[in-house]
């Protein structure tokens, strides 16, 4: 019904709009998305102050929406005529100033409806009428927020409230553009200076109260609302926001009561369980959120939400928790979390038969349905491995969408290798690789033949924390990483995000450079020097983990970094190069075939094996390979390596369990010319030939 109401709107039919709209809100009043609509068409048809009561009413049903309390600055405009002044330019352009207002009005409008071009024309006509009017600022500072220019916005806004410091449309226009730039602050202070003047709005306070919020001041924001809970009209809504609030400010008798009563008004909404758990939680009063659910359950028998959160009161796989999801079953015997749930509980308790039984059940009522199948497959894995590929491949056919053919056919790889057909699952991850080189990262070229290594210069007093940690692909370098950051170093990861630093061991053209002597050593450890505090670093320490290692890197680390210490995880060779293929690696790095992967792996390895045998700069080789699935061998290994205490990172964060060592041997002959480049380095590294 929305749609009939935007499109009534759209072709400028006020009476078909309101109609459509006053239809949606008799069949759900609660709904603020309807109130909204009406006060568009209210406004279209020239009955301000009804829009804003309707507008009003949607902020009180949905009063964290921003947007409405955007859309609602707009309704307030009155339709002021132009001075004679004004009306005498007007009519030179050949334009009626009569209509100046309505240009202004259906601009705000397309502006709530999210039409921005029909706003951007509307905006210009009528600025071809007035061009310095305050509120074609305020329309195109409007637009400009719609738009995400949000300093855009506060320019235009500022100067013509400069010009017309009296026009309440710009202070409210301003306090936006405060809010879009993010200074919330000044916005606070342009709100309230409004709710001074008119104390009994509540979309106004509600809006200082958010800013209030914001700031960090949950308590005050909490304060600011109260006399609204005391008016009769008061709305779950802006009870549960009040609650939220005293949660938020640790007032967690206060929540407890508030969001209470919002849970008894309307037990079945998402938004007035999940605060409500929490307040329990935090409170202790567990036996109470069992006897509130249970009541509740007796009542909306059918809430998924409402068993969800019963289950949340149980130990996990507890006889208690059994209860609850046989309660659950019986009331919704084929509902799939209610079986998924049942599924979890096999597994944990090892019902593997029973679990398997119930995920075929999930399959039949949603075929395709992912957790079902993995548990399907990974049973069929255990005790007939070929039947696994079987199924995969029938869902490879069945499967609709690219992105999960894509995962099938990585997993197909997998089970392949289960059922002993290494050449296959080589064949379908090389091809899965092939498919997505132009989307990768390119190799970065290793540097060849050693150059002259400039003396180590002696240690800073006092020497900075400063680590490197690198690891090639399929080390499970990352292992590392997590457990650096959960034990709260100062590791920085941002070389992986959307904004990576801008120094030179981000670039790949940072090797050559030093090479051929274009890239002055001490001005590339400055300029990395100086991306730190923009990484958040203030004090020079830092876990840097790189992208990637290059040996040329020494010409400027040995005289220009000498506090820094090189961490390089590594495995079997040959088993990274498996690893590599079967899941890839934290940097995506394009790997055009298993051949040129072996060779640059190789290459690179030759370099860690000639740094470590000449000792040319501080470093630790972590072998990961026998405690990649353990986090407390992970943290013992970081910790003998730097002598430091480390803390152990949660086991279940370490990520799905990868190949157990010397896994590479099932491959031995189909990759036979790829390990017959890596075995030598396997050697100088510690591994046994064979």
């Amino acid at each position: 019904m929305h749609e009939s109401i935007i499109e009534a709107l759209r072709r400028g039919d006020a009476a078909d709009a309101i109609a459509t709209a006053r239809e949606a809100i008799a069949a759900q009043p609660q709904d603020a998305t309807s109130h909204r609509l009406l006060a568009a068409g209210l406004r279209l048809g020239g009955d301000r102050e009804g829009a804003l009561a309707a507008i009003d009413q949607a902020i009180a049903l949905a009063p964290e929406d921003a947007t409405l309390h955007l859309e609602r600055a707009g309704l307030l405009l009155h339709e002021r005529q132009l001075d004679e002044a004004q009306a005498a330019l007007a009519r030179t352009t050949g334009l009626d100033p009569n209509q100046f207002p309505a240009y202004i009005i259906q601009g705000h409008l397309a502006l709530a409806r999210g039409d921005l071009d029909e706003a951007a024309r509307l905006s210009r006509t009528a600025s071809r009428i007035a061009p310095d009017h305050p509120h074609i600022a305020a329309l195109e500072g409007g637009l400009a927020i719609r738009r995400g220019d949000a300093d855009r916005a506060l320019s235009i806004i500022s100067a013509a409230a400069e010009r017309a410091p009296g026009d309440a449309q710009l202070r409210h226009a301003l306090g936006f553009a405060y809010l879009a730039k993010g200074h919330f602050a000044f916005a606070e202070q342009a709100f309230r200076g409004q709710l001074e003047q008119d104390p009994t709005s509540r979309p106004l306070r509600l809006l200082v109260a958010d800013l209030v919020r914001r700031q960090g001041r949950p308590a005050d924001a909490a304060d600011e609302l109260a006399p609204l809970l005391e008016s009769g009209d008061v709305t779950v809504a802006m009870q549960r926001m009040v609650g939220e609030l005293e949660l938020e400010a640790g007032r967690n008798e206060r929540a407890l009561e508030l969001l209470s009563q919002t849970f008894a008004a309307d037990p079945q909404d998402r938004r007035n369980v999940l605060p409500l758990l929490e307040a329990w939680r935090r409170t202790e009063r567990f036996e109470e959120a069992r006897t509130t659910l249970d009541a509740a359950l007796e009542e909306h028998v059918a809430s998924a939400d409402l068993w969800r959160a019963r289950l949340l009161f149980e130990e996990f796989a507890s006889e208690e928790s059994r209860k609850v999801i046989e309660r659950w079953r019986a009331a919704m015997p084929d509902f799939v979390p209610a079986l998924e749930a049942q599924a979890t509980l096999h597994d944990r308790v090892g019902e593997s038969e029973q679990a398997e039984a119930i995920a075929r059940r999930i399959a039949e009522l949603q075929p395709g349905h992912t957790q079902a199948e993995l548990r399907i497959i990974d049973a069929l894995l255990q005790r007939d491995p070929d039947a696994a590929v079987e199924r995969v491949e029938s869902l490879l056919a069945q499967a609709p969408d690219a992105g999960v053919k894509r995962a099938l056919r990585q997993l197909l790889g997998r089970c392949f290798d289960i059922a002993g057909q290494p050449d296959a699952a080589v064949a379908t991850w090389a091809e899965l690789h092939a498919e997505v080189v132009d989307q990768r990262l390119p190799l970065p070229e290793i540097s060849v033949g050693a150059p002259q290594w400039p003396d180590m210069a002696p240690l800073p007093d006092p020497a900075g924390a400063v680590l490197l940690l690198w690891g090639p692909p399929g080390s499970l370098v990352e292992r590392i990483a997590l457990t650096f950051d959960q034990a709260g170093a100062p590791l920085r990861a941002d070389r992986f995000g959307a904004q990576p630093p801008n120094d030179p061991l981000q670039r790949y053209t940072t090797v050559p450079g030093l090479l051929d002597g274009t890239l002055d050593p001490a001005y590339m450890i400055s300029l990395w020097r100086a991306a730190l505090p923009s990484r958040g670093i203030q004090d020079g320490n830092v876990f840097d983990w790189l992208l990637w290692w290059d040996n040329a890197l020494l010409l400027a680390l040995r005289a220009h970094l000498p506090e820094a210490v090189l961490m390089v995880a590594l495995r079997d060779p040959r088993d990274m190069l498996v690893d590599w293929l079967a899941f890839g690696s934290p940097v995506p790095l394009a790997l055009p075939s298993p051949d040129e992967a072996a060779r640059w792996l190789a290459a690179n390895l030759a370099q860690i094996a000639d740094l470590h045998e000449q000792d040319l700069f501080p470093h630790r080789l972590i072998k990961l390979d026998d405690i990649a699935q353990d986090a407390n061998g992970i943290a013992q290994a970081i910790a003998d390596a730097l002598q430091i205490g480390v803390a152990v990172a949660r086991q279940n964060e370490l990520g799905p369990v990868r190949f157990e060592p010397g896994h590479w041997r099932r491959f031995r002959d189909t990759l036979a010319n790829e390990f017959e480049l890596l075995t030598p380095l396997a050697q100088r590294l510690g591994y046994p030939a064979e």
